[in-house]
């Protein structure tokens, strides 16, 4: 005589069950090529399948994985991101705007066109190619010198176009343009024959006071000429080239008081009215000089 099993009834909605169909199938619970969601639950009752948490990560750790998804696609390694991508899109603990993020991602992966940038650098080759901004707004350049550089934990495209719309630098460096490696849009990567230049510079001489004078001792990229310690109170003068007023001030601003830049006026003007007038209006400040 047969025995017959007892059923039970799951409420759960469309998008549910073919979640719990796909999961029959990673784990060959079939009814001949069918996912069968019963032999699936008494798998699990069985303890023939283990279910574990899915909320139990640290925000540490989901940030430290999503830092080194954004290296490999950075380094062009888009196998990496990918397993990346898929490990934390399985995760419970991601907000709906990050999973969203990754959801695309995985979609839509940055291709691996990196190689052909580093080729064409490497030989001097001049390219045109297009950016998609933080806003997905398309832009082309035509890149006439480049180079790959680390800045703040990201890796962006140093180079020096022949546009300069929408770029608000001083005129000595309009040229010049800082662009995210994953927002190059790789199809349209195109050599051209044009003559490749040089990154347009600026010397520009800053003095360091109080314990940033005192600890200020190696060279940094793009640094000049040093001084010794000198004056009353003690300072530091420091000469360096920059390619970029933006990120020159973005490093100084946090040293306050502590770092004043002399010259060309150019760039001294522009951080007086970018930064120091901007926080006293912020703030409500009016000086009188």
């Amino acid at each position: 005589m047969s025995r017959k099993g007892q059923s039970i009834t799951l409420s759960i909605s469309d998008r549910e069950k073919k979640q719990l169909e796909a999961l029959a199938i990673e784990f060959g619970m079939l009814w001949g090529d069918k996912p069968n969601i019963s032999k699936l639950v008494n798998a699990i009752a069985r303890n023939h399948l283990q279910i574990v948490r899915n909320n139990d990560w640290s925000t540490e750790r989901i940030k430290v994985l999503e830092t080194a998804r954004k290296v490999f696609i950075d380094e062009g390694k888009m196998l990496e991101a990918l397993e990346i991508g898929r490990l934390l899109s399985s995760r419970s603990e991601l907000t709906n705007g990050f999973k969203k993020e990754i959801e695309t991602f995985l979609d839509k992966p940055q291709p691996a066109w990196r190689q052909r940038i580093d080729d064409l650098i490497q030989s001097q080759q001049p390219f045109r190619l297009s950016y998609r901004d933080a806003g997905d707004r398309q832009f082309n350049y035509t890149v006439l010198f480049a180079k790959i550089e680390p800045i703040e934990k990201r890796k962006y495209l140093v180079c020096c176009c022949e546009e300069t719309e929408g770029n608000f630098d001083i005129p000595e460096l309009c040229h010049n343009w800082t662009l995210r490696l994953d927002r190059i849009v790789e199809a349209a990567v195109i050599p051209l024959s044009q003559t490749w230049l040089e990154l347009e510079t600026i010397p520009v001489e800053f003095h360091l006071f109080g314990t940033l004078a005192f600890g200020y001792r190696g060279y940094k990229p793009g640094d000049i000429f040093l001084s010794e310690l000198e004056g009353n109170p003690p300072h530091r003068r420091v000469i360096r080239d920059i390619y970029s007023t933006f990120w020159l001030i973005r490093e100084i601003l946090p040293y306050g008081a502590d770092c004043e830049i002399v010259a060309p006026k150019s760039v001294r003007s522009r951080f007086i009215e970018q930064q120091l007038k901007a926080l006293n209006r912020r703030y409500g400040i009016n000086p009188r000089n």
